[in-house]
């Protein structure tokens, strides 16, 4: 993977979309994609290993929460499926974390790269305090999760653009920083609360950027998707 990428979302609900989708590209231009819940629970990986024999290098974003032991199996089994990255959510905790990193090494000591979500860019300072009772301010909160997965030897987080430097500051430069909540200047946010365009995500030190609805909707998607190459690499 490279050190900058613009990740595209196939939040797509079947096989055929996401396929009409991918064609809509060029013989040689091969964007990173993310399989989110939506696609694989109703494609399954059979969706997966499609769009990898395209060429495609994948993003795997199931969000895995569950026990220890369940999580380790679960990943065992995610191992197998030839894709770049995968990820879970922090709130699990260091035992999870761990046991994640465990199954999903392959005999051999290679493995996706394994990143942690740390808040929902959905998730806004009320929805932290009144609804999940975390009374730590959103950047305290992210930069503590994150620091936990950096000990327990995940790759980096998913984290809003607006958290990603202190990200960096706080758990070194090589820690990925995977960054939903991208909007173009002139678009519209939708239900994300924390946003940030792709040029602002370059400054801000986002390794990756993860982007939906603005490519995948767009009337031209892969005009949208090269403004937003060109946006984040020259931001």
């Amino acid at each position: 993977m490279n050190k900058k990428e613009v990740i595209v979302a196939l939040d797509f609900p079947d096989r055929q979309t996401t396929l009409d989708f991918l064609d809509c590209f060029p013989d040689g231009e091969k964007p990173f994609v993310k399989i989110g819940m939506e696609l694989y629970y109703s494609e399954g990986a059979s969706m997966v290993r499609e769009i990898r024999r395209r060429g495609h290098p994948i993003f795997l974003d199931l969000k895995l929460h569950d026990i220890p032991n369940t999580v380790r199996r679960t990943m065992s089994v995610l191992s197998r499926l030839d894709v770049d990255m995968v990820n879970l959510h922090a709130s699990g905790g260091s035992a999870m974390m761990r046991a994640a990193l465990e199954g999903l090494t392959r005999p051999d000591g290679s493995r996706p790269l394994l990143i942690a979500v740390t808040q929902l860019t959905s998730t806004d300072a009320r929805t932290l305090k009144e609804e999940l009772l975390i009374d730590a301010p959103m950047d305290y909160t992210v930069l503590w999760y994150a620091e936990n997965a950096a000990r327990c030897g995940l790759d980096g987080v998913v984290c809003s653009p607006l958290e990603a430097a202190a990200v960096k500051r706080r758990c070194g430069g090589t820690f990925l920083t995977v960054t939903p909540g991208i909007r173009f200047a002139d678009g519209d946010t939708g239900d994300q609360k924390r946003v940030m365009t792709p040029e602002k995500a370059a400054q801000a030190g986002c390794d990756c950027i993860v982007v939906g609805r603005p490519v995948t909707q767009a009337k031209n998607p892969v005009e949208a998707y090269r403004r937003c190459v060109r946006e984040f690499l020259n931001g």
